[in-house]
């Protein structure tokens, strides 16, 4: 039985199946919204896909999330959307979302197999995990960076959202609060253990982007107008390559130490070394010519990298 898990946060609205759209601020009106009695905690819920009650709710159409929603997944048939997008989910995968994105599905609650665990944000105010959560990446990725889970994996995950889930089961007590926090935590810790495990073990989809990353930006500093472009972002990069940005950064600095700003300074540093010892244009020519606004600019970065300014650099390199 394969099993996968989707972390999806800050969950505002939704719509029915006559697309009409219903706004869920409370744990509360989640449950109003499936039919079922009103949650044993305020801030915090399980639904199960099993339910009857949800069996009866049909399509799950998109809807922007205000929510924290973790899902569980033996089983699912359909589409998933994401922003503008479908994505025909992988069950045992884990999928992450930051808040406001657009998210939903073109398949039916009956056709489905899993448990979801909502999190209202005021539950996790006091502790930490307030402000990790908003350092993680992946809830930024898109759907189709989702994380693929081994066997041994799909265990480790399944192991403890079943600790969530007897947690909020039993009778809540002083410490519920404090154990499900610790359980969710583990489970982010275990998701960027196991992304990294994907960056290094997909090693024909890596050599891939690291290939197409030094063509795009050979290709880029090639047409010379960056005078006119700029220095290329990360957002244009990743664009290009198709990932989002945060998912192109972590991939990178998993396979190579860096990230993507990193490798963007590194092909500048490169190509300025080129100009330096093959020309004689001036240093702010070929700060313009890399595509600096400003020449002081690129003199500050050729020395963190290189630890000796332009001038030296070239003065340096004509004595040989």
């Amino acid at each position: 039985m394969k099993i996968g898990l989707v972390i999806i946060v800050n969950f505002e609205y939704w719509q029915n199946e006559m697309n009409k759209e219903v706004k869920l601020d409370t744990i509360a009106g989640i449950h109003r919204a499936y039919n079922l009695p009103g949650p044993a905690h305020p801030l915090i819920t399980m639904l199960d896909f099993s339910d009857n009650s949800l069996k009866m709710c049909g399509k799950l159409e998109s809807h922007v999330l205000n929510f924290y929603k973790i899902l569980l997944v033996t089983r699912y048939s359909g589409k998933f959307i994401y922003g503008q997008g479908y994505y025909d989910f992988d069950e045992g995968s884990m999928l992450f979302a930051a808040p406001k994105q657009l998210v939903g599905s073109t398949g039916n609650f009956a056709d489905h197999q899993g448990y979801s665990l909502l999190i209202h944000p005021d539950f996790l105010l006091g502790y930490p995990l307030v402000r990790k959560i908003k350092q993680l990446g992946f809830f930024s990725y898109a759907a189709n960076e989702a994380l693929h889970l081994s066997e041994q994996e799909k265990a480790t995950i399944a192991s403890i959202y079943n600790i969530i889930r007897n947690e909020l089961n039993s009778r809540i007590d002083d410490f519920s609060h404090e154990v499900i926090i610790a359980q969710i935590e583990l489970l982010l810790s275990y998701a960027k253990r196991f992304y990294k495990r994907q960056f290094l073990t997909r090693k024909v989809i890596s050599n891939d982007l690291l290939e197409k990353l030094e063509d795009l930006l050979e290709q880029y500093f090639n047409e010379k107008n960056t005078s006119s472009q700029g220095i290329p972002t990360v957002q244009f990069i990743a664009d290009k390559l198709n990932y989002t940005s945060n998912y192109l950064s972590d991939m990178l600095r998993a396979l190579t130490g860096l990230n993507a700003q990193q490798h963007i300074h590194l092909k500048l540093i490169e190509r300025s070394k080129e100009l330096l010892t093959t020309t004689d244009k001036a240093i702010n020519e070929v700060a313009f010519q890399l595509g600096f606004e400003y020449p002081q600019s690129f003199t500050r970065l050729f020395k963190i990298k290189t630890k000796m300014s332009p001038l030296q650099f070239r003065s340096q390199f004509k004595q040989h």
